[in-house]
């Protein structure tokens, strides 16, 4: 029987080091893909021997990744114990590795920015401006060793953690634990896509459907409004009663799709572009047609 390899504890710092340079080849096709691959290589050559194996391994992790870049850690953890058993030859393959990632990757990222940009750094830079204003030189310092301290400590240990809770995912691979981790991690992974299509897609369909004139107390008189700052307060105050700002009511085709189902634009457009990713569609390709869409839909005043 083959002897059963496993990462050292060596081999896990090197991988927490190089997940510092998680954002260094972002880009907008596979985003942290090409950082997150690096983190892994010292990994990948502990684990796989043949070089077909370790090809296997790279074109396996250069599929779309995004995720906060401290939180990526209790990801990378949980991959290396499932490439880790995987190398030892249990039966975990690219879509349980993948979906696990994917699953993980999307929760998660909503946690980093509300601890580390909203909350621990603000406190840190407010300590060392404080002190830096008062002419003190350990301002800036304390700042970015704190911060720095905090950060790596969080990423070690968390990696840490997930390598942990991985190995323990795989010790029932018979039992179908990893596969109902993998389905789960799945469809939470999808529901926050989904989620998200709602914030972050904006379709707007500017052609007028209808202009109605409104009755004269309907809305604001601004020509009979006082002068000055009185003024500016009855017109916020009479907004507050519900009147209009302008004596015609226009109604966009945006105003009448919403009225329907709000979001249905956003949500066909999310659609065709799934369609088109699984046609082989290069994801650069879509970029630039939405970009030439939008850019040619404004200029004919119907985007």
């Amino acid at each position: 029987m083959a002897e059963k390899i496993s990462l050292s504890k060596k081999d896990r710092l090197a991988v927490a080091w190089r997940s510092t340079f998680i954002q260094g080849s972002w880009n907008y096709e596979r985003m942290q893909n090409g950082g997150w691959c690096y983190s892994l290589i010292p990994a990948i050559k502990k684990l796989y021997k043949t070089k077909e194996d370790r090809t296997a391994a790279l074109k396996r992790h250069l599929e779309f990744f995004n995720t906060h870049p401290y939180i990526a850690s209790p990801i990378l953890g949980v991959t290396l114990a499932l490439e880790e058993e995987r190398a030892n030859g249990a039966p975990v393959d690219d879509v349980a590795i993948q979906g696990v990632k994917i699953g993980m990757m999307g929760p998660l990222a909503g946690v980093g920015d509300p601890v580390f940009w909203f909350t621990v750094r603000p406190m840190l830079g407010a300590l060392g401006a404080s002190l830096a204003l008062s002419g003190n030189i350990l301002g800036p310092i304390i700042f970015f060793v704190a911060w720095n301290i905090i950060r790596w400590a969080f990423m070690w240990y968390t990696q840490e953690f997930g390598y942990r809770a991985g190995s323990k995912i795989t010790e029932d691979l018979t039992g179908g634990l990893l596969q109902k981790v993998t389905k789960g991690a799945s469809i939470l992974g999808m529901f926050v896509l989904g989620s998200l299509v709602q914030r972050w897609v904006s379709v707007k369909f500017t052609p007028v459907v209808s202009e109605v004139q409104l009755d004269p107390a309907a809305y604001i008189h601004w020509d009979e409004l006082p002068a000055g700052g009185q003024g500016i307060q009855e017109a916020f105050q009479q907004v507050g009663q519900g009147l209009s700002q302008t004596a015609t009511k226009v109604t966009t085709l945006q105003d009448n799709l919403d009225s329907l189902i709000p979001g249905l634009a956003a949500l066909l457009l999310t659609f065709l572009c799934m369609w088109l990713l699984k046609k082989k569609i290069s994801p650069i390709i879509i970029i630039i047609g939405l970009f030439v869409v939008g850019i040619v839909g404004h200029l004919l005043n119907i985007l």
